[in-house]
């Protein structure tokens, strides 16, 4: 190979993120790295503990300057405590209590951990505006349906994750909050006119641009009135003209999952590859699922690209620019300052809301109604069975569950039902009512968006399902 080719070669594996199995660096990863890959994102599967992160990071950082990369949200959408919870209330918690100071100092708090575990690249904050109660990707992950409360809070979580120098990924533009369709699985589509995707899709990513966001993720979303049918991660108009022109951006653009079937069923891993980079991308989130194998063709078709003249050289050239910029940003050294203890739920107990009054508890019987998880969320425990040490809990599908059964289980006892999101799935609320109906003095706890609610004694909104908001509704319960 010559030294031309190796170095078009090495600005094509410059642009992307890869991922790996398992909680140790492969050698491909480590090989690839010293060779010019852009860098990695993390997912739970490569999560033990903090440790284990930071070893896993060292290592990485050994054999180049990687971007080191993560979705760490707090609440539902998390990659250190994948398997216990995070200790952090999401966006909708946050969203609801309304303090921005408090949002900076939670978003601060994510960052130092982050930071500590060698990661310069937070996959967050949500800055979408989730004016669709029945979005099946968004929902608590977005501080709300009002543009402005989002734009504000989204700067917020901007700043607390940039004052500990790890870069904030503001996503997913331009704005995926009013789509009843996940992106995983298909191309979502906004039909609005411009006059109101400038209004509310736009203003927290204009908000973000102002306050320095050092990255802004892509979405997989059509938007008509400027993409056409294209999904925005494929669309010059939407990047390059919307993005980089009207709104002014020249940090780091990077890619959602290219993975995800509203990519790959439609132009392929390897053609998205090209595509958004000729769009205006820099660096290309792969996601979980493409192997050695696909990076290595993913490369050579962007090499392919270049020499066909498919894609322009000076393309990839700008994008690496941008990357080695955004690399000797996070290599400053942060002024750390510690947040408080606990700040994660202290957040959550000020979000969480109960209406009516839960009587004192009597053996109490539990009843957590399961609630399939999303891609974005992964296998993620949640409920309240941690902080109910003594009482029995009984996780239930709502679709085979037996509901005169349950009630007679729960007989002279305290019944709690908690819910996920039950406004989003009808045989949830169809369980939840007739186990209300019999027991006027059940307690609601509902751990996604409050939309729907039961007549019962009391309802308890945590506005997520992180670990911090589960404590926060039991201490209410148990108050």
């Amino acid at each position: 190979m010559s030294q031309s080719d190796r170095g078009l070669r090495r600005l094509a594996a410059g642009t992307l993120l890869v991922a790996f199995q398992g909680t140790t660096a492969p050698d491909w990863v480590l090989r690839e790295l010293e060779h010019g890959l852009g860098g990695v994102t993390l997912f739970g599967f490569n999560v033990a503990d903090p440790a284990q992160v930071l070893r896993l990071t060292t290592a990485l950082r050994g054999a180049g300057e990687p971007v080191i990369s993560l979705d760490e949200e707090g609440g539902d959408v998390t990659r250190l405590a994948y398997h216990v919870g995070s200790p952090y209330p999401g966006n909708a918690a946050l969203g609801a209590v309304d303090d921005v100071e408090l949002t900076r100092n939670v978003y601060r708090a994510i960052g130092s951990e982050l930071a500590a575990c060698g990661i310069n690249l937070d996959m967050a904050p949500s800055a979408d505006v989730n004016t669709e109660a029945d979005n099946p990707v968004i929902g608590t992950r977005s501080f709300g349906a009002d543009p402005g409360l989002v734009a504000r809070h989204t700067v917020a979580a901007v700043e607390g994750l940039q004052s500990v120098r790890v870069a904030a990924c503001v996503k997913h533009f331009p704005g995926h909050g009013a789509t009843r369709v996940d992106s995983h699985l298909a191309v979502p589509v906004v039909d609005v006119g411009l006059d109101v995707l400038r209004e509310r899709e736009l203003a927290p990513f204009r908000a973000a641009i102002g306050a320095g966001a050092k990255s802004v993720m892509t979405a997989h979303v059509a938007v008509p009135a400027v993409t056409g049918p294209t999904p925005a991660t494929l669309s010059g108009a939407a990047l390059t003209g919307l993005l980089r022109g009207e709104l002014g951006y020249d940090g780091v653009v990077i890619t959602d999952a290219l993975d995800m079937h509203a990519i790959t069923r439609s132009v392929g891993l390897a053609g998205g590859a090209v595509l958004t980079l000729a769009a205006g991308s820099d660096l290309l989130c792969l996601g979980p699922l493409p192997t050695y194998d696909d990076v290595q063709a993913i490369i050579a078709e962007i090499v392919t690209a270049v020499r066909e003249g498919r894609l322009p050289a000076a393309r990839l050239e700008e994008a690496a620019a941008r990357v080695t910029a955004l690399r000797a940003w996070a290599a400053t050294p942060p002024q750390v300052t510690a947040e408080p203890n606990g700040i994660g739920l202290h957040a959550a107990r000020r979000a969480v809301r109960l209406t009516g009054s839960a009587a004192p508890l009597v053996r109490p019987l539990v009843i957590e109604v399961d609630t399939p998880p999303t891609i974005a969320v992964g296998d993620v425990p949640w409920g309240v069975g941690p902080w109910l040490p003594d009482a029995e809990i009984v996780r239930v599908k709502p679709a085979t569950a037996d509901a005169p059964a349950l009630l007679a289980k729960a007989g002279g006892r305290s019944l709690v039902v908690v819910v996920k999101d039950a406004h989003r799935h009808h045989e949830s609320q169809a369980l939840v009512t007739a186990l209300v109906s019999a027991r006027p003095d059940t307690t609601v706890i509902e751990m996604g968006l409050p939309v729907w609610r039961p007549e019962s004694a009391a309802y308890i909104a945590t506005y997520g399902a992180a670990r911090a908001n589960a404590q926060a509704a039991v201490e209410l319960l148990t108050a």
